[in-house]
């Protein structure tokens, strides 16, 4: 009986090796992840055996490179081919051998509008209907692209392209932009394979932050004549020439976003040069000008009106001699930042041409919205005073800088009159949804795939429209499912049919639009339209009652320039405009509205750091490039300042700093000295010294900050006590303390100032600690 369960057992282990040998193969093959997609034969020796080799995939045949060249606040009348009084002769000959859109549209605002270009969808439909530091818990406005919503690079690059980022990455929120991320939302997330730029809304031209991939660097430190335009444009080069070199049958797309022209407007000196008196006709007789440049050229029909300039804004006639000559210094800085962002630019379109690559690379210029009225009614010295509320730098403190403007010295912004002028002929400016705000440029240039030269389009589009037309045109179509998640669809739709079709009617009738509270909608011809509250851009606070705004209604067939207001005339289409405009808010995550951006900033603020958090520890030497909204919320607190550390007698460098040339503090040691130094927006320096030098062995600094009330609550001041091993050393008072924000851009550090230098007359940055810093407590009080 065993002997045969023996003979059995055997049969059967025969059996089911010959069936596995013979049949089992491919079924053992599928069910076993480690072995998924392999198609050929394992046996125990490679005689036996049949390869077959992974591949990865292709993009679809003959699908061109792309490049976005992605413009900052400039407006639709500040580049040479629609008109403008600003040499771009490299972006005009693209225009001239390609196409020019001249009835194309953007969110307004950067940051929404960088993060829909890349999604393809609506601002508010991808959490970004406002700047992610006025982020709100719902879903239009919570600053976190979702991953049903993944980006045109993200589904190139997972189709066989090879993705490259340069420049402005503004859409991340800035309290994950620090060494421990997280990274979702950085471009390596949204399908980059390499990025070289800046992760924040503007940047210093000479002195700048910069991230390689994830890593930061201070790429100007030893390099006097340094300028972000060149350095990035050399980075393209080196990008364009490898992947041609290495991979010439590979597609790849490039993003390539310029600093130019949010403030700060910064050149190098001669291009400063080149625009002595070229301003000093005034924004009245230079809007004129572009808009007969305009007409000749066909972009506006004869007989178009130029839109009227805020009532606040004086006539050029009318100013006195020395504000003029101060407001014509300020666009001639604004104008040498274009062109020598112009002339970098050209230097990367020669690459494509010399290594063979332009022919077939489909190549987009814009901007991000219209141009900035941020400079408000005088202009600044210093564009953080604008953004912390001080809307007016008086003319006194302006003309110090004079000089100076558009060099290192300055984050200086124009007048609000020139940000008119460069959105010719239309009303408004950044920030607004009147087409001044909202209607930029579009260059199209693909020498192989579009027939046409040098000519106009007037189809109506849209930013999300770019990369439907890129998924379009590449053969790679929008993808169902990205990393496993269904995507939403593009909200945007594709400009394939217009590009040898001028007669085509557009296929985005529709679009409804709405920036901090202002709203339209395009509805074909018809254009309801509400600037919420009156605010124009220099305003930056208050809260106002959204249904007391007065909706204006406009036939832009026959008036582009929004002159004839038909809301009174044709009270039933405003209604019916206005409810479609609703319709379309519900349909795309606009509400809630809410408009009281101090509110929305505290309330980004204590998710970051929660009110009970009240002890903030930082560790040399990892402690350093992290965001200022990442940084300890000390601003007009309570707060002490304690640094443990072991110096050997001869100590230099910085202790901990935020902020840089603009505004900020800094607890330096200088020749054994320590120092508290607060930068008063570079036009006031406070600095309490210690009494008595340190000496080599282990010590603790302490510097207790309390805050005191002012003149007015919006003026406090400051009193600073220094203590070195238990005794004080040193106090003294901050007359005028910054309340926002010290900068966009410079960093929060220990044992480091990176960027630029927040005490610049007292030592240069990166001014790095020299002796054994160990850690540096924050703790805030009551």
């Amino acid at each position: 009986m065993k002997f045969k369960t023996k003979i059995t057992s055997l049969l059967l282990a025969v059996m089911t090796a010959v069936t596995f040998s013979s049949f089992g193969q491919d079924k053992a093959v599928k069910e076993d992840p480690r072995m998924a997609g392999f198609k050929g034969k394992i046996a125990k020796s490679f005689a036996d055996s049949k390869e077959d080799w992974p591949e990865r995939k292709k993009a679809p045949a003959g699908a061109p490179n792309i490049m976005i060249i992605l413009l900052d606040d400039v407006g639709f009348a500040q580049l040479g081919c629609n008109g403008g009084l600003i040499a771009t002769p490299n972006l005009n000959k693209l225009a001239d051998n390609g196409l020019n859109y001249t009835n194309f549209h953007t969110t307004a605002l950067c940051s929404p509008s960088r993060a829909a270009l890349m999604a393809g969808r609506n601002h508010h439909s991808i959490g970004l209907g406002s700047h992610a530091l006025t982020a709100m818990g719902f879903p239009g406005y919570n600053g976190m692209i979702p991953e049903s919503a993944a980006s045109g690079a993200k589904m190139l690059q997972e189709n066989g392209y090879t993705n490259y980022a340069l420049g402005k990455w503004d859409h991340t929120p800035l309290w994950e932009v620090t060494g421990s991320g997280p990274f979702n939302g950085w471009p390596s997330a949204e399908g980059f394979d390499h990025y070289y730029g800046f992760m924040t809304a503007d940047i210093h031209n000479f002195v700048p932050v910069m991230y390689n991939d994830h890593w930061p660097t201070n790429p100007a430190v030893g390099k006097p004549d340094y300028n972000i335009n060149n350095d990035m444009a050399d980075r393209a080069i080196y990008w364009l020439t490898a992947h041609q070199s290495i991979s010439p049958n590979k597609p790849f797309m490039m993003f390539h976003a310029t600093a130019t022209l949010h403030a700060p407007h910064h050149a190098s000196q001669k291009y400063l040069d080149m625009y002595k008196g070229k301003f000093d006709m005034g924004w009245d007789a230079a809007r004129e000008q572009i808009l007969k440049n305009q007409i000749e050229k066909g972009i506006q029909k004869p007989g178009t009106k130029l839109a009227e300039l805020p009532k606040e804004i004086e006539s050029w006639k009318n100013i006195p001699a020395d504000k003029r000559k101060m407001y014509a210094r300020q666009m001639e800085a604004a104008a040498a930042a274009l062109t020598e962002a112009d002339n970098e630019i050209g230097r990367i379109i020669a690459t494509l041409e010399r290594t063979g690559q332009l022919e077939n690379t489909l190549i987009f210029v814009t901007s991000d919205n219209g141009s900035s009225g941020e400079g408000g009614l005088e202009g600044s010295h210093n564009e953080m005073k604008v953004l912390n509320g001080i809307g007016l730098t008086a003319y006194e403190e302006n003309k110090k800088f004079y000089d100076q403007w558009g060099t290192t010295e300055t984050d200086n912004h124009y007048h609000a009159g020139w940000a008119a002028a460069g959105n010719t002929p239309y009303k408004y400016f950044k920030q607004t949804v009147h087409n001044g705000g909202m209607t930029d440029g579009l260059i199209v240039h693909w020498p192989k795939g579009i027939k046409a030269k040098g000519e106009i389009r007037t189809q109506f589009h849209h930013l999300i429209d770019i990369i439907p037309t890129i998924m379009d045109v590449s053969g790679v179509g929008f993808q169902e499912e990205v990393d496993g998640v269904k995507q939403m669809p593009f909200d945007g739709v594709s400009m394939k049919y217009t590009f040898d079709d001028v007669k085509a009617p557009t296929n985005h009738p529709v679009q409804y639009f709405e920036q901090l509270g202002s709203r339209a909608i395009v509805d074909h011809e018809w254009k309801a339209v509400a600037l919420h509250g009156g605010r124009l851009p220099w305003i930056i606070g208050g809260t106002f009652d959204f249904e007391k705004d007065d909706w204006e209604l406009y036939n832009l067939s026959n008036d582009p320039t929004e002159t004839k207001n038909l809301a009174k005339s044709n009270p039933a289409k405003l209604e019916e405009l206005k409810k479609k405009f609703d319709e379309e808010a519900w349909k795309y995550n606009v509400y809630p509205l809410y408009d009281d951006l101090a509110f929305r900033l505290k309330n980004v603020t204590d998710r970051i750091h929660p009110p009970t958090e009240k002890l903030f520890t930082y560790f040399a030497p990892g402690a350093e490039f992290i965001a200022e909204a990442a940084g300890p919320p000390v601003k007009n607190r309570n707060h002490t300042i304690t640094a443990t550390m072991e110096t050997d007698g001869q100590t230099d460098g910085v202790i901990t700093a935020s902020g840089g040339y603009f505004s900020g503090y800094s607890l330096y040691v200088k020749n054994n000295i320590v120092t508290y130094g607060y930068n008063y927006y570079d036009e006031k320096y406070f600095s309490i010294k210690a009494s008595k030098p340190l000496t080599a062995g282990k010590h603790e600094v302490k510097v207790i900050y309390e805050a005191i009330a002012g003149a007015t609550p919006q003026a406090p001041i400051g009193k600073v006590t220094l203590y070195v091993d238990g005794v004080q050393v040193g106090e003294g008072t901050i007359d005028n303390v910054v309340l926002g924000k010290y900068s966009i851009s410079e960093p929060f550090d220990v044992g480091v100032d990176n960027g630029g230098s927040v005490i610049r007359k007292e030592y240069t940055a990166p001014f790095k600690f020299s002796d054994n810093l160990d850690k540096v407590v924050f703790e805030l009080k009551d």
